[in-house]
C-alpha cells in the first residue's frame, strides 16, 4: 500500500468524524446519549469525532439512525467512508517505537497538500539528517536501546519521502536561529545538517526562512507549531501542538485563524528565504 493511500484513511476518517459531529449536534443529541446508544461512553463518541479512532460499520449505522439519517445513499456514502477509514497506514509497522498519539499526526502530515512550521528547539523531522536525527532521537530517549533508537530514525526518514515525492506537498519552514545553533551530534554532524537545509531550501516546494537573533522578539512567541492544510474542501486546516506526552489538534476557526496570523508574521518579519540561505552559509563559516 501506498504512503498517499494509508496517509488518505486518516483523512477519511477525520471527515467521517466531523459529519457524524454535526449530524449529532443539527439533532441536538448529547455525546452522552449518542454513547449509549452503541453500548459505548461519551469519551469513545468524542474520539470518534475527532478521528482518533477506527470505526465499526455497526457503531456507524445505529448512530446514522439515531441522527435520522434515511436516505439510503447518504447512509451508503457514510458507510462507505467508515470502510476506507479503516485501512492501516504504512507507519502501523513501526507500531513497537510509534506512540498513538503520533500515528494520527503521521497521517495528516502525508495527506496534506500544504505544511507550514515553526520550529524553535531544533530543525524540523522532515528536514533533518539521518546522523543528526539519530543525535536528537538518542537525546530524547536516554536509556532507548540502539535497536530502538535506529527504528525511530528510518521512521523519521520514511516520512521525509512525501517533500520529493511525485505529489509533494509545498512546505514552508521558518526555523528559529537556536533551532540552528544548538548542537545535536558532532561538529560535522551540524555542518553536514546546515548544508542539508541549504540544498532543501533549493527544492521549488520547499521555501525555508530563519529567524535571527537579531530581530529580538517575534511572532512565535508562543513556541513549535505545525499548520496542514488538505486537498479536501471539506476538511478544515489544523494546527499541530506536539507535548511531552500527547498532541493537541486545534481545528476551529478562530483558533487556527490565530496560527495563520502567527504564521504570516514570522514569515514577514523573517529574512526572505535568499537571505536565509545566506544566513545558512554564515553558519556554516561558524561551525
Amino acid at each position: 500500500m501506498s504512503a498517499g493511500e494509508s496517509s488518505g484513511s486518516v483523512v477519511r476518517r477525520i471527515l467521517l468524524g466531523s459529519q457524524l459531529r454535526r449530524l449529532r449536534e443539527s439533532r441536538g443529541i448529547t455525546r452522552e446519549a449518542a454513547g449509549y446508544s452503541i453500548r459505548a461512553s461519551e469519551s469513545k463518541i468524542s474520539r470518534m469525532e475527532l478521528g482518533r479512532v477506527s470505526f465499526k460499520a455497526r457503531d456507524v449505522e445505529d448512530l446514522l439512525t439515531l441522527y435520522g439519517v434515511a436516505d439510503e445513499a447518504e447512509r451508503d456514502s457514510l458507510l462507505g467512508l467508515a470502510r476506507e477509514a479503516n485501512v492501516a497506514g504504512w507507519w502501523h509497522s513501526y507500531g513497537d517505537v510509534l506512540p498513538g498519539w503520533f500515528q494520527t499526526y503521521i497521517g495528516l502530515e502525508g495527506a496534506a497538500s500544504l505544511i507550514r512550521i515553526y520550529e524553535v528547539q531544533f530543525v524540523h523531522g522532515l528536514l533533518q539528517t539521518e546522523a543528526y536525527a539519530h543525535a536528537v532521537v538518542s537525546r530524547g530517549m536516554r536509556g532507548a536501546s540502539p535497536a530502538e533508537i535506529d527504528r525511530r530514525v528510518a521512521l523519521r526518514l520514511e516520512r521525509q519521502k512525501a517533500l520529493v515525492s511525485e505529489r509533494a506537498p509545498t512546505f514552508h519552514a521558518v526555523l528559529d536561529e537556536a533551532a540552528l545553533r544548538r548542537p545535536y551530534g558532532e561538529r560535522e554532524v551540524m555542518r553536514a545538517q546546515v548544508r542539508h537545509l541549504i540544498d532543501m531550501s533549493e527544492q521549488p516546494n520547499i521555501t525555508l526562512q530563519v529567524m535571527p537573533f537579531s530581530h529580538g522578539g517575534h511572532a512565535g512567541e508562543s513556541g513549535s507549531f505545525t499548520m496542514l492544510r488538505f486537498p479536501e474542501s471539506d476538511l478544515s486546516d489544523i494546527v499541530y501542538l506536539e507535548q511531552l506526552t500527547s498532541a493537541l489538534y486545534l481545528d476551529k476557526p478562530e483558533e487556527v485563524a490565530q496560527y495563520e496570523k502567527a504564521m504570516a508574521g514570522l514569515a514577514q518579519e523573517s529574512p526572505a528565504p535568499e537571505e536565509s540561505r545566506d544566513l545558512l552559509r554564515g553558519l556554516l563559516q561558524l561551525t
